[in-house]
């Protein structure tokens, strides 16, 4: 079973500064927020903690006890991890912007070029270029 499958059928909630909030939620949170915001940054650290915790010895609760408590604050951990996949979403839209910008920039600097070597052309050229074109549209 995988942990999102786990989340669901568990119920899992996410404990954040605003209170709880689901699995789906996760997904609309930012990566970190700068004011008391929840996000996945803090709720990554706050389930790492509980599950350092967890995972110290104990004396009067079972092992089994100890174990299961373990392995959902490690599932939820996981789940947190995955969302995480955000970022490599991020960076990959920004990297196509970047990439989108800069063929702009060259389909711009190409019209430039055809600009000037049409500028350059003599007067004769020019002309001869524009019965030509002309020519074509009574074609059609």
């Amino acid at each position: 079973m995988n942990v999102f499958e786990i989340a669901t059928r568990k119920k899992f909630r996410f404990d954040t500064c605003k209170g709880q909030v689901t699995v789906e939620d996760l997904w609309d949170l930012p990566l970190t927020a700068t004011n008391d915001r929840p996000n996945l940054d803090d709720i990554a650290k706050e389930l790492y903690k509980k599950m350092k915790d967890e995972n110290e010895m104990s004396f009067v609760k079972s092992t089994s006890q100890v174990n299961k408590e373990f392995n959902i604050i490690k599932a939820k951990f996981d789940i947190v991890k995955h969302i995480d996949v955000k970022l490599a979403e991020a960076e990959a839209a920004k990297k196509a912007k970047e990439i989108k910008a800069r063929n702009q920039r060259i389909l711009e600097l190409i019209a430039q070029k055809e600009d000037e070597a049409l500028a350059s052309k003599s007067k004769e050229e020019l002309l001869a270029m524009l019965a030509e074109s002309e020519s074509e549209g009574d074609i059609e």
